[in-house]
């Protein structure tokens, strides 16, 4: 299975944030959405739009964490690793997201093709789509 078959189930918008956000707002954004990660956005006029990292749930519990109730006013930026960003594309296989995610500790992988940004790919979604073809199969392998 491939990362693209599963963004096919998903809704075409990716949720982002711009770097120069507050924790707040990043979280009002998450909250609104129903959804526990964020595309960061570096908005520069040269490059146009450019995801730089993901800020998540986890992000903001170290926020509050380490900072108190000031977290909430920190930038995103001061909360992100942008040095370089674990992406995928559409015709990686779900082993090897799964085997990225695990190397990085992360949850959440932004999809790129063609240098563009066109969707996430969680674990959520990827445990999802396994139980989907697995019982898929199952219900094939049951004599009518």
């Amino acid at each position: 299975m491939l990362v693209g078959d599963i963004l096919r189930n998903k809704p075409a918008r990716v949720a982002t944030v711009r770097m120069n956000e507050t924790v707040s707002i990043a979280a009002q954004l998450m909250r609104a959405a129903n959804i526990s990660a964020l595309v960061v956005k570096d908005v520069v006029r040269t490059e146009g739009n450019t995801a730089v990292g993901m800020f998540t749930e986890r992000d903001v519990v170290r926020a509050v964490a380490e900072h108190g109730p000031a977290g909430a006013a920190l930038k995103v930026a001061q909360l992100i690793s942008v040095q370089e960003l674990v992406s995928c594309s559409p015709t990686h296989t779900i082993d090897h997201v799964r085997h990225l995610m695990n190397r990085h500790h992360i949850r959440h992988l932004p999809v790129i093709d063609n240098y563009s940004l066109i969707g996430v790919i969680s674990m959520r979604d990827i445990s999802s789509a396994v139980d989907e073809a697995a019982t898929a199969t199952r219900q094939e392998a049951v004599p009518a």
